[in-house]
């Protein structure tokens, strides 16, 4: 029900807007996208896994006009936390960090944990490192966006 009011009063652009956080950039995306193991190292995140997606989808014969590359990345403190007590959070993870082309710029994307995260709130350490955890990867985003 939730899902059809929403849809009544929010466009499809804004809603992707509302889920998503990112940053815009000039910065060629391969000079951001070199940064990105460095700035996992900094902020404490684990790089799981690296997708070049324009690649992957050209290779099924779907080839698209702008480079897409996704991150996995984790930090293992704040996953045990929340898989102790939320197991079901486990389709959000690992986190996502995207990075893409769009109309001559860098987008540097994820998803805004804000929402979902209030609904552990009951559990406030839990709570505090999942939002510090999201704050973090903002200020990682910030700064590979930067030129530095």
């Amino acid at each position: 029900m939730l899902h059809k009011i929403m849809e009544a009063f929010i466009s499809p652009t804004k809603m992707i807007d509302m889920f998503t956080h990112q940053i815009v950039t000039d910065q060629p995306i391969e000079i951001i996208a070199n940064k990105v193991q460095q700035a996992c190292d900094n902020y404490k995140f684990a790089l799981l896994k690296t997708y070049n997606y324009h690649e992957i989808v050209e290779s099924k014969g779907f080839p698209i006009n702008r480079k897409v590359f996704i991150y996995e990345i984790c930090q293992a403190k704040t996953v045990s936390f929340m898989l102790t007590d939320y197991p079901n959070f486990s389709i959000f993870m690992p986190c996502k960090l995207v990075i893409y082309e769009n109309n001559g710029n860098t987008v540097i994307s994820t998803m805004n944990m804000e929402i979902m995260l209030k609904t552990v709130s009951a559990n406030q350490e839990l709570y505090g490192n999942a939002i510090t955890l999201f704050n973090t990867l903002k200020s990682m985003m910030k700064s590979l966006s930067s030129k530095e």
